[in-house]
C-alpha cells in the first residue's frame, strides 16, 4: 500500500470487528494496533508516521463524533473512516464536514475499506511531510534578525535593493550584507526560491510587512 512504515488504528467496542479488522489488515501488510474504547485509544501517545484511524460511530463514553473533534486538533495528521451499523445521513454529513475521508455502513466490502485506508495514508504521508517542511522553515526562519525579515519583505515585494535601502534608512551596501545572510539562513538559491518560501508559508503580510513568525 505504502513504502513508509505505517499504522492503522481501529476504534470499536465489537471485538469480532477488531478481531477480523486485525487479521486482515495484517494480511495486507500494515500495523494495526486496536481499542474498545475511545479514551483507550486517546491514552496512545503520537505517532510520526503515516496513519489513519478506522473509527465505530457508536461507542461508549467518548462517541466517534466526540473523538473525531479531539483528533481534529490534536492529531491533524492522522484521516478518518468512520464504520456503522446504523448511521444516517445527517450525521454522514456532519462526519464528512468535519474532515472523515470515508464514511462505510456494516456490513461493508473489505475492498472497500482497503481502497479508503490506502487513501487515507497517502494523505498522512503528505501532512507528515508537509508538517516536516514547516518545522524546518520556521527553524530557518527563526535565525533571522529584525533588519533581515524587514529586508525579506521588501526584496520578496520587489524593490531593489536602492530602494529597500531608502525604505529602511540604510546605505545599499548594508542591503546586501543583510540580504546575502538572509539567504544563506533560508538556504535560499534564487531571489524566485525566496519568493516561494515567503509565498508558500503566508510570510508576508498584504502590506508588504514580515510577520512575526510563520504559521
Amino acid at each position: 500500500m505504502t513504502e513508509s512504515p505505517s499504522i492503522v488504528f481501529v476504534v470499536d467496542d465489537d471485538i469480532s470487528v477488531r478481531e477480523s479488522l486485525e487479521q486482515l489488515l495484517h494480511h495486507e501488510g500494515l500495523g494495526v494496533e486496536t481499542f474498545a474504547l475511545a479514551q483507550e485509544f486517546l491514552n496512545r501517545p503520537l505517532v510520526t508516521v503515516p496513519s489513519c484511524l478506522v473509527l465505530d460511530l457508536s461507542l461508549p463514553g467518548l462517541s466517534g463524533l466526540d473523538l473525531q473533534k479531539r483528533i481534529a486538533v490534536e492529531r491533524q495528521e492522522m484521516p478518518i473512516i468512520f464504520i456503522t451499523g446504523h448511521g444516517d445521513i445527517p450525521t454522514t454529513v456532519r462526519a464528512m464536514k468535519a474532515g472523515a475521508v470515508e464514511f462505510l455502513s456494516k456490513p461493508f466490502n473489505d475492498e472497500d475499506l482497503l481502497n479508503a485506508i490506502r487513501n487515507a495514508l497517502i494523505k498522512s504521508k503528505a501532512l507528515l511531510e508537509r508538517s516536516a517542511e514547516i518545522r524546518t522553515f520556521k527553524a530557518r526562519y527563526s535565525c533571522l534578525s529584525a533588519r533581515e525579515r524587514e529586508v525579506m519583505a521588501l526584496v520578496v515585494a520587489g524593490l531593489p535593493n536602492k530602494l529597500v535601502g531608502s525604505e529602511l534608512g540604510i546605505s545599499e551596501i548594508t542591503v546586501k550584507a543583510h540580504r546575502g545572510s538572509m539567504m544563506r539562513k533560508m538556504k535560499a538559491e534564487s531571489l524566485a526560491e525566496l519568493v516561494s518560501i515567503a509565498n508558500r508559508f503566508r510570510l508576508i503580510r498584504p502590506t508588504g510587512s514580515v510577520s512575526a513568525a510563520p504559521k
